[in-house]
């Protein structure tokens, strides 16, 4: 993990309350440059962007670790990413709608401004609903794998790395799956992950007896797919119903059942 004076500092923030104040105050330009940097335009503390931001940073720095990596790193990410779900919920905010400007100065009594209210957000909810919602979609997922891809660098990796990682065959997909619920399903094995960045190979065997020649040709896989399944990625999650869905042996049973290999599968090991 990379270690900087940003990151003890927060480390001790948190476990000192007293401190937060001057935190946040030292680090104000910091919450609105990274706020700048998550919606494209200028933040000032008047705006709601900056309210958001600044709840993020606090979000942030309650749940920040040793095993997050550096503290700017990862409250520029839970920033961005409380920023972008605000945007992405007030979208039909952003459409222009035709009235007459004395709406907006009170020259209107006020049963014709609550009518006019309620045509606005009846007008905004019809447009927002009609819009094609697949383009979203596409951010939303551009979005998660962004902020994968972060998480996966203090391993080491990148997600396009994923793809050259992926098991094929049916039975090495179950044993994969069988490794990735063992870990999420174990409090110490998934500490101990995040700590170490590596796969608590030893333990892993031991558990499951999977070979640890399949572990190591799959661990970018298994890796990425514990973060996805542990974090708030809901769409990435989706592509891995599989292993969600996976019904799993009790440990004694995998234990002492005949341990999986490569060459069980037939598959050729290639980096």
């Amino acid at each position: 993990m990379e270690k900087n004076a940003f990151s003890a500092e927060a480390l001790e923030v948190k476990e000192t309350p007293s401190r937060l104040d001057s935190f946040i105050e030292k680090n104000t330009s910091y919450i609105k440059y990274c706020a700048y940097k998550s919606v494209g335009k200028f933040i000032t503390e008047s705006d709601d962007e900056y309210s958001i931001a600044l709840s993020a940073f606090l979000e942030a720095i309650n749940s920040y670790d040793d095993t997050k990596g550096a503290f700017s790193s990862f409250s520029q990410l839970v920033i961005k990413r409380r920023l972008l779900d605000h945007l992405r919920k007030n979208k039909h905010l952003e459409y222009e709608l035709s009235v007459e400007p004395g709406a907006f100065e009170g020259d209107i009594d006020d049963d014709d401004q609550n009518s006019l209210s309620l045509e606005l957000r009846s007008k905004s909810a019809e447009i927002s609903f009609t819009k094609d919602s697949s383009l979203d979609r596409h951010e939303a997922i551009k979005d998660e794998i962004e902020s994968i891809s972060i998480e996966l660098s203090l391993y080491g990796f990148g997600f396009m790395d994923l793809v050259k990682s992926s098991p094929s065959a049916s039975k090495t997909k179950k044993a994969c799956a069988v490794a990735i619920k063992t870990i999420i399903d174990s409090k110490d094995l998934l500490t101990k992950m995040k700590h170490s960045k590596s796969l608590p190979m030893k333990e892993l065997v031991e558990l499951t007896g999977i070979s640890r020649k399949l572990l190591d040709r799959y661990r970018r896989y298994i890796i990425a797919a514990v973060l996805i399944l542990d974090g708030d990625y809901p769409l990435l999650s989706e592509y891995m119903r599989y292993i969600k869905n996976f019904k799993q042996k009790p440990v004694f049973e995998i234990k002492n059942s005949p341990k999986i290999s490569m060459q069980s599968e037939g598959e050729k090991c290639t980096q």
